[in-house]
């Protein structure tokens, strides 16, 4: 099931308009079958055949906009499902990164949060700890991943995401 949200408005608006024609559909069928009846047959004039026409380009929009919708929510699902594997694979690489620079497991806790891109004082309170403590961890992943900032070590896990993606 998709999730609400900005990208799901797409959808929803396709379907209020689908839903909009469907009853302009209606309301032009129910009255060329009541010219019909009343005029006994095929014989009424410019206005019954442009009502029937009417009608009729309305459901071959609505079949046609129904199809679009439902291509629209399965690509959806489908870039929702590769969007988790990706994410999955990402975040496998950089533990791995976090493992071949041999960081302890508060290091890692650490460098992710750096990796997600929070401050010093927001990994401190989400860890519950100081912020000097934070700070010595940074210090120690610097030193074992041989970045000297935050930006080389995005750099060195983003060299490492491209070369995955290489091999």
């Amino acid at each position: 099931m998709m999730p609400w949200n900005k990208e799901f408005q797409v959808p929803l608006g396709l379907f209020g308009l689908i839903v909009v024609q469907f009853f302009c559909a209606v309301f032009f069928i129910g009255d060329v079958v009541a010219d019909y009846r009343a005029m006994g047959g095929f014989t009424g004039g410019v206005h019954f055949w442009f009502e029937m026409l009417a009608a009729l380009s309305l459901l071959v929009t609505i079949t046609f906009e129904a199809g679009l919708l439902m291509r629209m929510l399965r690509r959806a699902a489908h870039l929702q499902g590769r969007l988790a594997v990706t994410k999955l694979a990402v975040y496998d690489v950089i533990e791995a990164e976090f493992e071949a620079w041999k960081l302890s497991p508060a290091e890692a806790d650490v460098a992710s949060f750096l990796v997600k891109g929070f401050g010093i004082a927001e990994i401190a309170t989400l860890r519950g700890s100081a912020e000097g403590t934070v700070k010595a961890h940074l210090n120690a992943i610097y030193r074992k991943s041989g970045a000297h900032s935050r930006g080389d070590v995005l750099s060195l896990l983003i060299d490492r995401l491209l070369d995955e993606q290489t091999n």
